[in-house]
């Protein structure tokens, strides 16, 4: 199993150490800042063999050269937004599969938020690390994408096993509990999850990571019938 260590960015960014076993290859998800994820890998002992981009904005990337610099990893990307992510080593394609140590990491193309999005599940460890496209309890901005796109990224995400782990690119969860008690107040599953996050965040204790299993059963836009209605989620939680 991979060990996964959540390392606060900027304002409420998280960036993913991922180690794996018997001192095998390590690699960082979304650097938003380089000098957190070198403090951990120094006080650790460790070298970065590789960086993973979710999607190309700067709150994901802008540690990726000095990291690259410092440690000589390689940088593994989605292919479409070569144009945006400088010194990309590996394009991903939708399906592609990246092997770290002996974990497969598998290449899921998200659309919406960004129009390149994507995410990376590692079946074996049971994880998927999903950038801006799934929070919990919510989804990115489309930014790029149209609702139909990110209505499909995110029931492709929700069809990976009820036991998966979700590693969200923000800490958003008490914004988006609002939101969802205020969409659907008499979900009990969801109350739950509601008090259980304002009880994490009052010990400044990250929300993350969070079932599927939870977030089929809590996320407004997961649960939509249809991408219709998920536009009309989403413009509300535009405004909300």
């Amino acid at each position: 199993m991979i060990h996964v260590t959540l390392i606060p960015t900027l304002q409420d960014n998280y960036t993913y150490l991922l180690e794996t076993p018997n001192g095998g290859p390590v690699a960082v998800i979304d650097p938003g800042e380089s000098l957190p994820v070198i403090n951990i890998l120094e006080a650790r002992h460790l070298k970065l063999d590789y960086i993973l981009n979710t999607h190309h904005h700067g709150d994901h990337t802008a540690g990726n050269d000095e990291l690259k610099k410092r440690y000589r990893a390689r940088l593994i990307a989605p292919a479409s937004e070569k144009h945006r992510i400088s010194n990309i080593d590996q394009g991903t394609h939708d399906g592609d599969i990246v092997k770290l140590g002996d974990e497969y990491i598998h290449i899921l193309e998200t659309p919406g938020h960004t129009a390149g999005g994507i995410c990376f599940y590692i079946p074996n460890s049971k994880m998927v690390f999903t950038g801006d496209t799934l929070f919990s309890m919510s989804c990115g901005r489309l930014f790029e994408g149209t609702p139909e796109q990110m209505y499909t990224s995110l029931k492709k995400i929700a069809a990976l096993p009820d036991d998966t782990l979700a590693y969200c690119g923000h800490e958003y969860t008490s914004e988006n509990a609002r939101f969802a008690l205020s969409i659907d107040p008499y979900n009990k599953v969801l109350q739950s999850r509601a008090l259980e996050v304002n009880k994490l965040r009052a010990q400044s204790k990250p929300t993350l990571p969070v079932s599927i299993e939870t977030e089929k059963a809590t996320n407004p836009f997961i649960r939509a019938k249809n991408a219709e209605e998920f536009a009309h989620l989403r413009r509300l939680k535009d405004q909300f």
